[in-house]
This record gives C-alpha cells, sequence and structure tokens, in this order.
C-alpha cells in the first residue's frame, strides 16, 4: 500500500512507483497537517499509534514517543531515520502485523486513497481488530468520485487513485466498525478535495465486504459476546456457522475474512450498536440499518442477500413478511429472508437453518 503521503496496498504500480522514486518524493514533499498528528497523539494517550503508509516519516516526530512508522515500500521506511527513530514495519493496510486491539491511534495520511474502493472496507476492518476500542484515528482521503484511476497531470505518473463522495465514505467508516466524530471537506488548489475523518473504534464488529461477493450475509446486530472476540454469530449456541459450514457456503468454522476471500461470503448487520440481545434494538435504528445496507449492496452488487432475522426484517422493512425469497429486490439485487440462528430461537432447527442457507445461495448462483 502506499499514500500520497507514504504507502498502502496496491500491489503494484503505485507501490513500485514510490519504490523507484522515494528520494524525490521526499524531496518534493512536507507534512501536510502536523497539527491534526498532534492532536491524534494527544487523544492516544500513551499507547502506540501507527502511521500507516509513514512514507518518509514527516508526520512521525507529531505522533508521540510510541509511533510505530508502517509502510509498504522499503524504500521509505529507509528514509524514516531522517525524522524519527522508531520502529519500522513493512505491511500492507489490509494484512497489519498487530494482535487484536494493540494499537492506541491511527495516523493515515492519503494511503488509503491508493485502494480500489471495493477493498477499503476490508482494509478497515484490519485497523479495527488492531485498534483497541475507543481509540482514535484520523485517516485523510480524497473527495469526488473515481476509483483507481490515474491523474494525467500526476508528476509521478503511474500511481493509482480512488476519491469518495462524502456520503458513501460515512457509510463505509461506519460499516468500517467505527464511530465518526467529525468528517470535514478540505478545498485544495486542484479542486480535489481532501476528506479528513475523525473517528474512533467502536465496540461493533466491521463488515467483511468486497467485489464479486457471491451471498452477502446479514445479521441483525452484532452480540456484546461477537463484538468482543471479533466474529460475527460467535456464541457457542448460535447456530449460524455449524449451518453454513452443512450448507456449504464456507469451510472454515468462525473466519469472516475466509469466508469472504474463499468463498465470496460477506457479512454485515442491520445495525452496529452491539446489544446482549437484539430485542433492545429500536424501529429507527433497523430503518437507519436498512438504508445504509442498502447502499452497501447497491454498490458492491453481490449475487443475493440473505437477512438473518425476520423480526428484524418485519421491524425495518415488511411487517408481514414471511422466510424466504422476498417479492420485491434489495439495492437491486433478490433478497432472501430467513429466522435467527440465535440459540433463543428455539422454534427453528439447524437443519431448517441450513435448507435456509442452502436456497439462499441456490438464489444467489441463479442471480
Amino acid at each position: 500500500m502506499t499514500g500520497a503521503e507514504g504507502s498502502g496496498d496496491v500491489g503494484d504500480p503505485t507501490l513500485a512507483v514510490y519504490e523507484a522514486r522515494a528520494a524525490d518524493w521526499a524531496a518534493e514533499r512536507t507534512a501536510a497537517h502536523p497539527e491534526r498528528a498532534s492532536a491524534l497523539a494527544a487523544r492516544s494517550g500513551d499507547g502506540p499509534v501507527v502511521d500507516l503508509g509513514c512514507g518518509p516519516g514527516w508526520h512521525l516526530p507529531h505522533l508521540g514517543p510510541a509511533a510505530i512508522a508502517l509502510d509498504g515500500a522499503r524504500a521509505m521506511l529507509d528514509l524514516v531515520r531522517g525524522h524519527a527513530p522508531v520502529p519500522r514495519v513493512q505491511a500492507l493496510l489490509d494484512a497489519l502485523p498487530f494482535r487484536r486491539g494493540a494499537l492506541a491511534g491511527a495516523w493515515a495520511a492519503k494511503s488509503y486513497v491508493h485502494l480500489g474502493r471495493p477493498a477499503v472496507p476490508l482494509a478497515l476492518a484490519d485497523l479495527h481488530r488492531a485498534l483497541a476500542v475507543g481509540a482514535p484515528a484520523d485517516l485523510t482521503l480524497f473527495g469526488g468520485d473515481v476509483d483507481e484511476q490515474a491523474f494525467a497531470d500526476d508528476p509521478f505518473a503511474g500511481r493509482r487513485f480512488s476519491g469518495w463522495p462524502e456520503t458513501m465514505l460515512r457509510d463505509v467508516l461506519v460499516g468500517g466498525g467505527f464511530t465518526v466524530d467529525d468528517l470535514e471537506v478540505e478545498p485544495r488548489a486542484d479542486g480535489i478535495p481532501y476528506l479528513l475523518a475523525s473517528v474512533r473504534r467502536a465496540r461493533t464488529l466491521p463488515d467483511t465486504v468486497g467485489a464479486g461477493m457471491r451471498l452477502l450475509v446479514c445479521g441483525l446486530n452484532p452480540s456484546i459476546y461477537s463484538a468482543d472476540v471479533g466474529t460475527g454469530f460467535a456464541r457457542p449456541g448460535n447456530r449460524y456457522w455449524p449451518a453454513a459450514l452443512a450448507a456449504g457456503l464456507v469451510s472454515r468454522d468462525r473466519d469472516t475474512r475466509h469466508a469472504l476471500v474463499a468463498h465470496g461470503i460477506g457479512m454485515t448487520d442491520l445495525v452496529k450498536r452491539a446489544t446482549p440481545r437484539a430485542d433492545a434494538l429500536t424501529t429507527d435504528e433497523y430503518r437507519a440499518g436498512v438504508e445504509r445496507v442498502e447502499r452497501l449492496v447497491r454498490w458492491l452488487q453481490p449475487g443475493a442477500v440473505v437477512m438473518v432475522g425476520l423480526a428484524g426484517w418485519r421491524a425495518a422493512v415488511d411487517r408481514k413478511a414471511v422466510a424466504g425469497i422476498q417479492p420485491e429486490p434489495f439495492g437491486h439485487r433478490p433478497v432472501y429472508v430467513m429466522p435467527s440462528t440465535s440459540g433463543l430461537n428455539a422454534s427453528s432447527r439447524l437443519d431448517d437453518l441450513t435448507d435456509h442457507l442452502r436456497q439462499s445461495a441456490a438464489l444467489a448462483d441463479q442471480a
């Protein structure tokens, strides 16, 4: 991964540019928002703060004594010594080498701009995993509406950039499991504004979604238990994973990332707020969540959507709905609604839940 102030996850032309021209980059640019970096450090306390796509390391002196430099380009990391004596890590944005909850803060100055937009949710899911609950992050992205495009007048030719409409980016950040404290638009002379996002890692689950999904599985909301272990439907009494394994949707138990990457099975929730029980949610929360998920579906266009939880669908969309294929599409895709897989739902047997998942997968494949 390489960032316009450092490096990000691209796998190619952009990373090659930063490897080949790191010295030129360091000579021509400087820190764009040192005051924001200092403010992030103050909010992060004494814990480690990672600079994601650190480039030559301009912002590192402002990120506190426990700063960590991370970049995809070795040549950029070689220049960090000139700015700060900090640990240096070569890694990609979607494969952060930190244990769960290890980081007290994250700074990303124009690193995620080099990811294709459909790759950003999974990268944010990895950032969510690495941050402690409540930890702040400050992300600088580009506005606009482009996906992995080159700029004709780019003096560092070969790089690719993505830009986001503000509402779309806010949806992706919320889906990534973050509370958005501020999303500021900062105009620039070239007409491509910065989007300056100040967020906090929420006690919830991030979406694991991306391009080319066979099926998008949508739960009602995370349980506290699932949010804390980092896996949807994680409680031992929940029958989702046994049913998904029996239906052939997945091949690894309680591994949402593998489900997406290996099988095209994405996961999200109607409501991001974690609760001990789904009946703690309000109708307004369900309806707002339906709107967000529908926009997500309209964007990524999975083969089909399966809503796990008939009560939530009835509360938010159709109070007379019955389990099965719904008469109206959802985000222009077919939708299947099935009963909750919770162990509290004693009326649905494992075999029944397995059959619902098989039918939803068949619907996706037909579509």
